[in-house]
C-alpha cells in the first residue's frame, strides 16, 4: 500500500501550523503594530533544505504589503529559531517569505462581478417596468 503523503507533505504541514502559530503570538508581540498576516501555503524542498512560506497581508497597500515582506525576511532568524524549538527535526528548513496575493485577488474579482450584476439588475429594472408587475 502506497503512502498517502509524503515526508515533504508532512514537513510542510507542520511548517506552515508553526510559522502561523508563531506570526499570530510571538512575532506580533515583537514586532507591534501590524496588518493581519495569513499563512496561505508552505512549499518545502524535497531536500528539507528551504521552505517557501506564502502569506496574505490583510488591509494593506502594495508597498505595505513589501515592507511586510522585507520585514519578515529581517526577524526570519527569529522565526526560525522558535520553529526549531518546535519541530522534531535534525535541520530546520530556511525560511523564504512571499507574499501571496490570490486571496485579495480573488476578491476584488469578485466584488468587481457582484457590482458588475447589480448595475444590469438596476439597468434592467429601469429599461422594462413592465416585467416587475
Amino acid at each position: 500500500m502506497a503512502r498517502e503523503f509524503s515526508r515533504t507533505d508532512r514537513v510542510a504541514q507542520q511548517v506552515h501550523k508553526e510559522v502561523a502559530s508563531i506570526l499570530q503570538n510571538e512575532y506580533k508581540h515583537r514586532v507591534g503594530d501590524m496588518p493581519l498576516i495569513t499563512v496561505s501555503d508552505v512549499d518545502v524542498s524535497r531536500d528539507l533544505a528551504h521552505a517557501k512560506i506564502f502569506v496574505t497581508i490583510y488591509n494593506s497597500t502594495e508597498e505595505e504589503g513589501k515592507v511586510q515582506i522585507k520585514q519578515l525576511a529581517e526577524y526570519k532568524k527569529f522565526i526560525r529559531s522558535i520553529l526549531a524549538k518546535r519541530l522534531r527535526m535534525r535541520s530546520v528548513p530556511d525560511l523564504h517569505f512571499f507574499e501571496d496575493k490570490s486571496i485579495i485577488e480573488g476578491m476584488r474579482i469578485s466584488n468587481l462581478v457582484s457590482q458588475t450584476i447589480a448595475k444590469d439588475e438596476s439597468k434592467r429594472d429601469k429599461d422594462d417596468p413592465q416585467e416587475q408587475e
